[in-house]
């Protein structure tokens, strides 16, 4: 026997625009949706570690990624860990615009914990996407 049965969706299934204003400003600011939603202990939490990661990453001297930095077909390489790093919100923007952990500087990369600090921007990015689901998904009432 085959079930046909299909999920129906109404109209006022939509998020409401409160709920996508928490998501662009959770994802600007790690941890600061949960903050409006009153969820300290998830803001501490969740935003701490993005905050955490991305910190210890430059300081170990991690590299972030930039679309024009590449050459040839390396910039096309380039993209998936950028999209990455650019989940830190402000925190890329501004170390973007300081030029902080953007220069491919030889005795940066020479340092033994590089490798190490890249991958902490990446996961703090990436966390902060989970972050920003998360706090959208509260706003719109998906979660308790």
């Amino acid at each position: 026997m085959v079930r046909t049965d299909r999920i129906q969706v109404k109209d006022d299934d939509q998020a409401p625009v409160s709920a996508w204003i928490i998501g662009v400003i959770a994802w600007f600011i790690p941890g600061v949706g949960h903050v409006l939603l009153g969820k300290w202990f998830r803001a501490a939490l969740m935003g701490g570690v993005t905050w955490f990661a991305f910190f210890c990453g430059l300081a170990m001297g991690g590299h972030m990624f930039g679309l024009f930095s590449g050459q040839g077909s390396s910039m096309l390489l380039q993209v998936l860990p950028m999209v990455a790093n650019l989940g830190t919100g402000s925190l890329y923007i501004i170390s973007w615009l300081l030029g902080s952990g953007f220069t491919d500087d030889p005795v940066q990369a020479a340092r033994a914990t590089y490798e190490y600090g890249t991958h902490f921007l990446l996961i703090a990015g990436l966390m902060n996407y989970l972050t920003m689901l998360d706090a959208f998904d509260l706003a719109v009432g998906r979660k308790a």
